[in-house]
């Protein structure tokens, strides 16, 4: 009668609130103490506060903060500018340069940011009224725009990997950082292979960057940005740091070097400091939430009776993770990849142990599959913003992003199915056992 009691009041309440408009996280607190009350009663307030500061309590988390610090000191850096330079030295010789330059300029800049939503608006502010001054389609070139920037949120630094480790009881983060790279790359590249289509079919012309001393310049001017990058996956896999270690490290450096770029001015620190808090507090709060619902699924058994009803179904693991896969597409249209990384772990990653499958490839697909809900209606913050800088509606730019849909979601299938995409870098580098 408990566990009735305990799953109505989950399964029923948390989507009437979601409806309603409560945040997600507030929801997903509220189902769940109201369903811990059912079990404990009076004790359910403490306990609940008590699971809250347990679940937040994590040295670990120290790192998002300071990644997210990172990422808007680069935001507001004036890296955007000098990472599409550099991208137009290396891609300006294929047709459709600027659309090219774009997906590039966004994997790059994400990698850096560790945020899609960051690349988008950065990026795209820059690059998509040099592209309308060049008679691009203006929907086509926020298509691509959107469609490239979640690939820095599989690139690393990565946030959600850093709370798929929380999620998953301790996964390496390390081996989820290099895991993340061929799979990042990979949805760049198919990004361009239907840019590249649509250049051919627009006729769109390459746009070279001329005078090697200019070349050599803009390369040399971009080095220390993608340093960056080097130092903290060089640092975390030479076992200089922790990855923990390495978000400070990231802060520091990229203070430094807005500061050697002129491009960093005192009056913007309160600005990112707060826009820091505010998205550490959301990510830290439903965290901290999580650890309730965890609590309450466990009791209720959810987790085994979703298991079980997998197993039954196949005992093929390619079917069921396909299965996880379609699930999880659908969850992301609906939910941001945060709090869907938090609910889904604990009952997916079970299942995934069980027919063998590592948990850091389980992790690369989970994040993979949740992105791209980032750039889907009616939730999609990336789709959102992308179609706010380019100043067009999101159901002209949607239409041109359905081609892009299905290069990602083959992709994905292959990311799915083809475990040494992801474990290949971590088994090589001796972060995961071969």
């Amino acid at each position: 009668m408990l566990t009735t009691s305990v799953i109505m009041y989950l399964l029923v309440m948390t989507p009437i609130l979601l409806v309603l408009g409560v945040p997600i996280g507030t929801s997903i607190c509220m189902g769940s103490v109201l369903s811990m009350a059912s079990v404990l009663g009076s004790n359910a307030a403490l306990n609940s506060a008590t699971r809250i500061y347990a679940g937040m309590n994590s040295f670990a988390l120290i790192a998002i903060p300071f990644f997210v610090l990172a990422g808007n000191i680069m935001n507001t850096g004036g890296i955007a500018q000098k990472l599409i330079n550099l991208a137009k030295v290396f891609i300006g010789f294929v047709p459709g340069a600027l659309m090219h330059t774009n997906v590039v300029a966004n994997m790059l800049f994400g990698a850096i940011s560790g945020s899609g939503v960051a690349s988008a608006a950065a990026i795209g502010s820059v690059i998509l009224p040099g592209e309308k001054k060049e008679g691009y389609d203006t929907h086509l070139s926020a298509a691509v725009n959107i469609a490239s920037a979640p690939a820095g949120m599989i690139i690393p630094p990565s946030n959600i990997f850093i709370i798929y480790s929380l999620a998953s009881g301790g996964v390496s983060v390390a081996a989820l950082f290099i895991a993340g790279y061929v799979p990042g790359i990979l949805w760049g590249l198919a990004v361009m292979g239907v840019t590249a289509f649509f250049a051919h079919k627009y006729k769109y012309k390459a746009q070279i960057v001329s005078g090697w001393g200019n070349r050599l310049f803009i390369v040399l001017d971009a080095i220390p940005a993608i340093l960056l990058i080097i130092i903290i996956i060089g640092g975390i896999i030479s076992g200089a740091f922790t990855p923990t270690e390495a978000s400070c490290v990231a802060v520091l450096y990229a203070a430094i070097l807005s500061g050697l770029y002129k491009s960093f001015h005192w009056k913007d620190v309160p600005a990112m400091l707060l826009s820091t808090a505010k998205t550490t507090g959301l990510i830290v709060f439903l965290i901290g939430v999580s650890a309730i619902l965890g609590w309450v699924l466990a009791y209720a058994k959810l987790p085994n009776m979703i298991a079980q009803a997998l197993l039954n179904f196949s005992d093929s693991p390619a079917i069921i993770l396909l299965g996880m896969m379609i699930i999880m597409l659908l969850v992301g249209c609906v939910m941001d990849p945060s709090p869907a990384v938090l609910i889904f772990t604990p009952i997916f990653l079970p299942v995934a142990m069980k027919l063998g499958i590592n948990p850091v490839h389980f992790g690369v697909m989970m994040v993979f599959n949740l992105s791209l809900g980032a750039i889907t209606p009616p939730v999609g913050p990336i789709l959102f913003t992308g179609c706010r800088i380019a100043g067009e509606s999101i159901e002209s730019v949607f239409t041109k992003m359905l081609p892009y849909f299905f290069a990602l979601i083959c992709v994905l299938v292959i990311v799915t199915l083809v475990p040494q995409v992801s474990m290949y870098l971590p088994t090589i580098t001796g972060l995961v056992a071969s």
